[in-house]
């Protein structure tokens, strides 16, 4: 896929006053500090395309992106620690949820998971909710240019055996690094072929 076009559309703290459900839609959301903004300027090539900051927390709104006018990217707010509230974390989790689950356009969430760490508890329990809800996701793992290939290996082999003790069939996933643009071809062509379906099922049904 070539990103011809990549721009800010609207922000949102209600999924009912998001942009109308006529794009397929992925959203990229994560524990706060996993590098979800530098992905998202990577994937698009437009550096400062979603702010990146230094402090956790950053993103607090449903933020959409329009791609090359054919579909949108969502930048969600974070999950797990972040330098806010407990209020504030609550009302996050509530506009999230109620995103994730009534947005009949949301094609895929993208799971973005730091590739330096062990399984963490917070990033199984989003998924394993995800898969209870129906709601179809992908993992990414982040920041693979941060240690060697082996270690970036024995990681991920780590986090896909823990997921198969409650898993049947474990979920795609890419191996991604906003430094060294890895993973940008997988990730694009992968949104590209359910964009294909998209539009099949549409002219299908007109």
């Amino acid at each position: 896929m070539i990103i011809r076009d990549a721009r800010f559309l609207t922000s949102n703290s209600r999924a009912d006053l998001c942009p109308a459900p006529t794009l397929p839609e992925y959203a990229f959301i994560g524990r706060s500090n996993v590098g979800k903004s530098s992905l998202i300027n990577m994937l698009t090539g437009r550096n400062g395309l979603a702010k990146t900051s230094a402090s956790p927390g950053k993103t607090q709104l449903i933020n959409h992106f329009i791609i090359n006018d054919d579909w949108f990217l969502v930048d969600l707010p974070g999950y797990g620690y972040a330098k806010v509230s407990k209020v504030s974390r609550a009302e996050w989790a509530k506009m999230i949820n109620y995103y994730l689950r009534n947005r009949p356009n949301l094609m895929c969430v993208c799971v973005l998971i730091d590739s330096r760490h062990a399984p963490q508890a917070v990033d199984l329990e989003f998924m394993e909710k995800l898969g209870e809800e129906g709601i179809p996701f992908v993992m990414i793992f982040t920041k693979t240019d941060k240690q060697s290939t082996a270690q970036t290996k024995a990681l991920i082999t780590e986090y896909l055996r823990k997921m198969s003790e409650i898993w049947d069939e474990l979920p795609r996933y890419f191996l991604t690094s906003a430094e060294t643009a890895r993973g940008r071809e997988e990730v694009l062509e992968f949104i590209a072929e359910i964009n294909q379906q998209w539009q099949a099922d549409a002219a299908a049904g007109a």
